[in-house]
């Protein structure tokens, strides 16, 4: 299914809730949907939202989905790329088009192995990163990728930006 999104990015079970709302935060500048897949480590109700000072969460639209089968199901999304440190392919090899779906994992485990196993090789990617060193903070990762995918996407015409730095529908 198509959201008319930017990009949609998918956060599969986040355990840590400034992460999250820091990639909402992300998602909402960009015109970015986000979806949760379920279980989160945290609470997203109204009352929630509020006490977190979350005041642009009602704006963002999140979809929540109980499982990944559930998300596969109801979304049926065309272009999945799979974020994860053991990936061999680097996000700027990758080519990014309009609609595209952005996969990550919780902060402490990445993407299932299931998951993983199950995706074409080529749609698993990496940031490149210096020998021994663990990986970037989640919300750091989906925001360098989202950028990424902004950055491709004005290159090839397909988003254009003002003289104010503006993205224009």
């Amino acid at each position: 299914m198509s959201t008319g999104a930017l990009l949609n990015l998918v956060l599969h079970e986040p355990e840590i809730p400034n992460n999250t709302g820091n990639i909402g935060r992300t998602a909402l500048v960009l015109g970015c949907s986000l979806h949760l897949i379920e279980p989160l480590g945290f609470d997203t109700s109204e009352k929630a939202c509020r006490r977190a000072g979350l005041d642009y969460w009602p704006r963002l639209g999140v979809k929540h989905h109980a499982s990944w089968s559930e998300f596969n199901s109801v979304e049926s999304p065309a272009r999945l790329w799979y974020f994860s440190a053991h990936a061999k392919r680097s996000v700027f090899d990758a080519e990014f088009l309009r609609g595209d779906w952005l996969v990550f994992g919780k902060e402490t485990a990445g993407l299932p192995e299931s998951i993983l196993n199950a995706a074409d090789p080529a749609s698993c990617l990496r940031f490149p990163m210096v020998e021994g060193e663990r990986g970037l903070n989640l919300a750091t990762a989906v925001c360098a990728a989202a950028y990424e995918g902004v950055r491709q996407l004005h290159a090839k015409g397909q988003l254009r930006i003002d003289e104010r730095g503006i993205i224009l529908p």
